[in-house]
C-alpha cells in the first residue's frame, strides 16, 4: 500500500482513525502502578485488554476501514509475529474477506491458535524467510493485498490513537516508554506527543535478544545486528526498516535495553501486584522504567499485549530461568 515516503500522522488522520476504530476497540485505562519510587510515578496503558489481547487491533482495523472494498477482493496478506496478525484476521473477518499471515516459526503458540480460531491461513517460516516477506511485501504463492504491520500510514495513525488517549487522561506526563519491534507503535504515539506534548520523552525499549534501534541511533542509520530467538517473542528484529528510520529520528529520544531477567521480573510484578497478564514485550517498558532507564516524573508504560503462552507464563511466575 505504501508507495511514497512515510510521514508521521497528522492530527486529522489520528482523529479519523479514532472514529474508524471506536465501535470495535476499547478505550483502555491508564492505571497507576502500585509501587513507590522516589520522584517517579508509573502509569500503565493497558492495551493487553483489547479484543484479542493487543494494541494491534487498532492499526489493523484502521488500515482496512480506510480502503475501497474493491481492493479487498482477493483478501489481505501480512507478515506478523502474531499480534498484528490477530488484529488483521479479526478486521478481515468483520469485512468478510480472507486473511493470510506469514509468521516466524518461533511465534507464541497462543497467538497461532488465535489466528486459526479467527479463520486465517497461517504460514510458518524460518525467521530469515519471514523477514524477507516483511521487507519485500510478497509471499511466494500467496495472493491478497499486503498490509504492512508497521510501515503503513493507516497503521501509524491507528497506533497514534493510543497517544491521544494518554494525553487526555494524563496531560502532564513526562515520558512514554514503548516496546520496539518495527517502530510503528512508538512512531504513532510519538507523532501525537511531538505535536501536543513536545517535552515528553519518547523512549523505546529493546531486549538482550536484539537491539537494532540502538545500533541505528548510534550509527546514524539502520545496520544489521545479531538476533536471538527468546521468550521475548513480540518484539525485536535484525535491522530497523529503512522506511521507518526517518520517523524514528523524529520521535525517539532514547533507546533502552531491558535484560531478560528484568523483563521476567516485570511480568511477575504485573501479575502479582495488579493481576495483569502481560507478554514479555508488553512488560518490557515497565522493566525499563523500574530500572531507571526512563528517568523521573510521570512515566507511561505501554503494556502492548498479553498474549503469552501459558507454559512460559507459568515458568516466569515460578521464577524458572529458561532464558
Amino acid at each position: 500500500m505504501t508507495s511514497s515516503p512515510l510521514s508521521l500522522p497528522t492530527g486529522e488522520q489520528v482523529a479519523a482513525a479514532r472514529e474508524h476504530i471506536r465501535a470495535f476497540t476499547l478505550r483502555t485505562p491508564l492505571v497507576r502502578l502500585n509501587v513507590d519510587l522516589p520522584g517517579t510515578t508509573i502509569f500503565l496503558k493497558l492495551e493487553n485488554l483489547q479484543p484479542w489481547g493487543s494494541f494491534k487491533i487498532r492499526p489493523a482495523l484502521n488500515a482496512l476501514k480506510g480502503l475501497d472494498t474493491q481492493l479487498l477482493g482477493r483478501g489481505v496478506l501480512s507478515a506478523s509475529s502474531g499480534n498484528f496478525g490477530q488484529g488483521l484476521a479479526y478486521a478481515a473477518r468483520l469485512f468478510g474477506v480472507p486473511a493470510t499471515l506469514a509468521v516466524p516459526a518461533a511465534a507464541a503458540q497462543t497467538k497461532l491458535d488465535a489466528l486459526t480460531e479467527l479463520g486465517a491461513k497461517v504460514i510458518r517460516l524460518p525467521f530469515d524467510e519471514w523477514w524477507t516477506v516483511l521487507t519485500t511485501r510478497r509471499c511466494a504463492g500467496e495472493e491478497g493485498l499486503f498490509i504492512h504491520p508497521v510501515a503503513e500510514a493507516a497503521v501509524l495513525a491507528g497506533n497514534a490513537t493510543i497517544g491521544a488517549e494518554i494525553l487526555e487522561d494524563l496531560p502532564d506526563l513526562d515520558a512514554v516508554v514503548a516496546p520496539f519491534g518495527g517502530g510503528g507503535l512508538i512512531c504513532g504515539i510519538g507523532s501525537v506527543m511531538r505535536r501536543l506534548r513536545p517535552t515528553a520523552r519518547m523512549i523505546l525499549v529493546e531486549s538482550e535478544a536484539a537491539q537494532p534501534a540502538a545500533a541505528a541511533l548510534e550509527n546514524g542509520g539502520p545496520v544489521p545486528v545479531p538476533y536471538l530467538q527468546s521468550f521475548v517473542d513480540g518484539m525485536g528484529s535484525s535491522r530497523v526498516l529503512e522506511e521507518m528510520w526517518p520517523l524514528l529520528r523524529q520521535v525517539v529520544d532514547h533507546a533502552a535495553c531491558a535484560s531478560f531477567a528484568q523483563i521476567a521480573a516485570a511480568v511477575r510484578l504485573l501479575a502479582v501486584r495488579h493481576r495483569i497478564i502481560a507478554e514479555a514485550a508488553g512488560a518490557a517498558p515497565l522493566a525499563a522504567a523500574l530500572a531507571g532507564l526512563a528517568g523521573k516524573g510521570n512515566i507511561v508504560c505501554i503494556v502492548s499485549g498479553g498474549n503469552i503462552d501459558t507454559s512460559k507464563f507459568g515458568a516466569i511466575l515460578d521464577g524458572q530461568s529458561f532464558f
